[in-house]
């Protein structure tokens, strides 16, 4: 994985130009030719797409992707009825205590394509797109080290991790008064606890077309709450 911040990337339009250019793979070409937003532009003009992935494991260098969901939306609203999810099949063995997590059996991933047949229709629903995910660790690394491993050439997008954002919040909100008197515990920036907080409904974990779903539910939240439709984009990606 490239090592880089949003610090050090301070016009991605020149960047993923940049990319285009030097990417050889024609798919990959194609992505960072679609570009992205002006870094000033308003989040309410924002095209997202939340993405999930499921693994074999955490380590992106050992482990596989076994199951993608995504489903594009804004800020108004969801698009379930152009939300995509594939089984994959893995690179590696599926371990007894990952299927434990996420509930992926070998039966469910009997018959299921191995990445590169999808690879191309993936990068389309992400091309122009705000990528949204919640920690961007799983889905930005694992999906960098799967094209380097397939085509020799890794993947950097921007990205809004919800996760992230829910961190900051909690690490700059004020306390209040009654807290100050009880022992710090810190509060979990898990997918299921943050949507709590905000009186988001329950669903069910580890299934990457509904964490995808949730994720986009999610982000609506936070930005109603924390933000606005005004706030440029330049203030959430990473």
């Amino acid at each position: 994985m490239e090592n880089f911040t949003n610090q050090e990337i301070l016009n991605w339009q020149a960047f993923l130009q940049v990319k285009e250019q030097q990417s050889k793979d024609s798919r990959l070409k194609h992505f960072y030719q679609a570009g992205t937003y002006h870094s000033e532009t308003p989040l309410k003009q924002v095209e997202f797409v939340a993405l999930d992935f499921e693994t074999t494991g955490l380590d992106a260098n050992q482990n596989s992707i076994i199951s993608i969901g995504l489903v594009p939306f804004t800020l108004q609203r969801i698009a379930c009825r152009q939300a995509k999810h594939w089984f994959i099949t893995p690179e590696d063995k599926l371990q007894e205590d990952s299927i434990i997590i996420h509930g992926i059996t070998h039966s469910d991933l009997k018959g299921a394509p191995a990445l590169p047949r999808i690879l191309e229709q993936l990068l389309d629903e992400l091309a122009g797109k705000v990528v949204v995910v919640h920690y961007r660790r799983i889905e930005r690394d694992f999906f960098d080290s799967a094209l380097r491993g397939m085509i020799n050439e890794g993947i950097v997008f921007p990205i809004v991790d919800t996760m992230q954002i829910e961190a900051d919040v909690l690490r700059t909100r004020k306390k209040r008064f009654i807290e100050w008197f009880k022992p710090n515990r810190p509060l979990s920036i898990r997918l299921a606890n943050t949507r709590s907080r905000y009186h988001l409904p329950t669903y069910p974990p580890h299934d990457a077309l509904t964490d995808a779903i949730a994720t986009a539910e999610l982000l609506q939240a936070q930005i109603h709450h924390h933000f606005d439709g005004d706030t440029p984009i330049k203030k959430l990606w990473l």
